[in-house]
This record gives structure tokens, C-alpha cells and sequence, in this order.
């Protein structure tokens, strides 16, 4: 964002942030000045807020994410919320009790904010439709991730000073990956350019109908890149042999300094995290002068923020 270009903090529309799909870029850019100035806040000794004051957020974790839920946890502490983590692994949810049996339960509790991450495609949208409140999609299978494009974008705009007419790289594995599928729409809609590298194994079928250039060799794809981003290899998700070895997968699309070299000169890594090293990525790039990985952190809960002080519009008064 430019000096003189205005922050947008317009209404955001939505009840819901389920995806990046079906929002506009005037409405993604309200979200990201909006996290602008919860950076702010979040560097000052008195962090609070009082926007959820009074309100009940719940974060509602069905897949393990220390990262991401916590990052939630301190965004709504931040604005003033009440914040309740349920523990699904230990809940009825194990013994049998269906999505829709959790959304009475949640609906009996009267909440205002719910953070959900599933591993169903859909099953947020599902949620969203049952509950009472506002939902925020923290993961859904293979299907979205929202927060963590706008906190990817957040932070390539701090240092590019714009998304537009960048030429990103999103590298891995595709296949399995929200974070690229959520990354792929935010980006096209900002105007960024976007590449994606990987095998043909870990690339879904008709990836290049999302508006996305293809490769599938790394020194290749990294040609005239100003980002470069790497995905987790998500072995969990993995049934079947996707990649040789990891070994053979990391000789090929780890990201390595000579690998980067093939970069613009200056090209920034990032990485939405946990991270296998040695596996996509080198310590050394990991942890050196071009790698925006441990601010990302920092930039999701500024984004969480924004996004829960969003949704704050559309709760009732009464």
C-alpha cells in the first residue's frame, strides 16, 4: 500500500469468512488496512481493545493447529472477547455425535464468534449453516484457508508496497494444500501474477483452469520470481506414493539456496508453517536475510484481528 493511497475501512458485508472465493478486492484490501492497524496495536504495551467486549468467541479445532488456534485465541483476547477453546478430541464429537448434534450443543451456549478447522471440505459451510453466530473458516480439508492468504498477502504488501504485478511462486505440494487454493484466489484477485511448481503428482487435475501458470521444475518455475512460497509436503493427507522418497522430493523442490538463485535478485521466501526442514526447505534459507517466515507469525494474529473486528458488525446489540 502506498503513502497516500487511503485505508479502507468500509463495512465489511459478510456474516461469515468461510473463503477467499466470492470476495471482492475493494473487501479484501478493507481487511488487510484493518490488519495494518492491528499491527499497531499489537505492538503497544497496552494491546486491548474493547470491540468483543462482552462477546463469546469459541474456537472449535477438530484437526490439531498449535499455530493457528493459538493465533486466534490471543486476536480475540486482544479485542476483548471472551475466548473458549474446546478440546474436540476429548468431546461427545469422538463418541459419535454428527456435525449438526455439535451445532445445537454450540448453538445452547450462545456464542458470537465461531473459529472452526475440519478436515472435511465443506463442513465450516455446514456449520455456518446450523449456528447462530458468526463462523470463520480456520481450515477446511483440502477446500480453504482464508486467514492465511490475508496474512500472506499482508505481509508481501509491507515489503513490496503492493500485490499487483508480482510474480509469485507457489511451490509443493498443491494437491492436498488449502493454503495454496485460498493463496491462488487472493492473489489472482489482487492482480499478482501466479506460478505454481510441483510434480505432476501433487498437482490437481486442472489447476491451470484457477488462472495459474504450471511447472514442474523448480529452477524453471523460480525464473523472474519476486516470492517465492512454499507449501508443508503433507504426508498425513498423502494415500499413496506421491513422491519417490523424501530425499529424491527435497534433491528436486526443496528450496535450497542454489534453487533460489534462480529467484529475482532479492526474492522473498515464505512458508505458512510448521515447516520440515530439509524436507521443502534448507535451514539456511529458512532462517536467512530473505525469509519473511517468523513475520508471518506475527501477521496472522493482526489479521485475525481485522477479521474478527470485521465480523463484529453483524452481531446483535441485543
Amino acid at each position: 500500500m502506498s503513502a497516500n493511497e487511503p485505508r479502507r475501512h468500509d463495512l465489511f458485508p459478510h456474516r461469515h469468512l468461510l473463503g477467499i472465493e466470492g470476495l471482492q478486492p475493494h473487501e479484501i484490501l478493507g481487511l488487510l488496512d484493518r490488519a495494518e492497524d492491528a499491527i499497531e496495536v499489537s505492538r503497544q504495551v497496552e494491546k486491548k481493545k474493547s470491540v468483543l467486549r462482552g462477546r463469546t468467541q469459541i474456537n472449535l479445532f477438530f484437526e490439531a493447529s498449535t499455530r493457528t488456534q493459538s493465533s486466534f485465541e490471543l486476536a480475540g483476547k486482544r479485542l476483548g472477547a471472551d475466548v473458549m477453546n474446546m478440546s474436540v478430541s476429548s468431546s461427545s464429537v469422538k463418541k459419535g455425535e454428527t456435525l449438526i448434534d455439535t451445532a445445537a450443543t454450540l448453538n445452547a451456549m450462545h456464542p458470537d464468534l465461531l473459529v472452526v478447522r475440519h478436515h472435511a471440505a465443506g463442513a465450516v459451510h455446514l456449520l455456518a449453516r446450523k449456528v447462530g453466530c458468526s463462523v470463520v473458516n480456520a481450515g477446511d480439508g483440502a477446500h480453504e484457508h482464508p486467514t492465511q492468504a490475508l496474512l500472506d498477502a499482508l505481509t508481501i504488501r509491507r515489503h513490496k508496497g503492493t500485490v499487483s504485478r508480482l510474480t509469485i511462486a507457489i511451490c509443493g505440494d498443491i494437491l492436498h494444500s488449502r493454503v495454496a487454493r485460498s493463496n491462488i484466489i487472493l492473489l489472482n484477485a489482487l492482480g499478482a501474477r501466479v506460478r505454481v511448481i510441483a510434480p505432476s503428482t501433487l498437482l490437481p487435475g486442472g489447476i491451470e483452469r484457477m488462472g495459474v501458470e504450471v511447472f514442474r521444475d523448480m529452477k524453471e518455475g523460480l525464473k523472474g520470481v519476486d516470492i517465492v512460497m512454499m507449501l508443508r509436503l503433507q504426508r498425513e493427507r498423502m494415500n499413496g506414493a506421491f513422491i519417490p522418497s523424501v530425499r529424491e522430493y527435497y534433491r528436486y523442490y526443496g528450496l535450497d539456496a542454489e534453487k533460489l538463485s534462480y529467484a529475482n535478485e532479492g526474492a522473498l521466501v515464505m512458508h505458512p508453517g510448521p515447516m520440515n526442514r530439509g524436507v521443502e526447505i534448507d535451514p539456511a534459507v529458512a532462517d536467512g536475510p530473505q525469509s519473511l517466515i517468523r513475520e508471518q507469525v506475527e501477521m496472522g494474529v493482526a489479521v485475525r484481528m481485522a477479521v474478527l473486528e470485521a465480523l463484529s458488525a453483524h452481531l446483535p446489540n441485543q
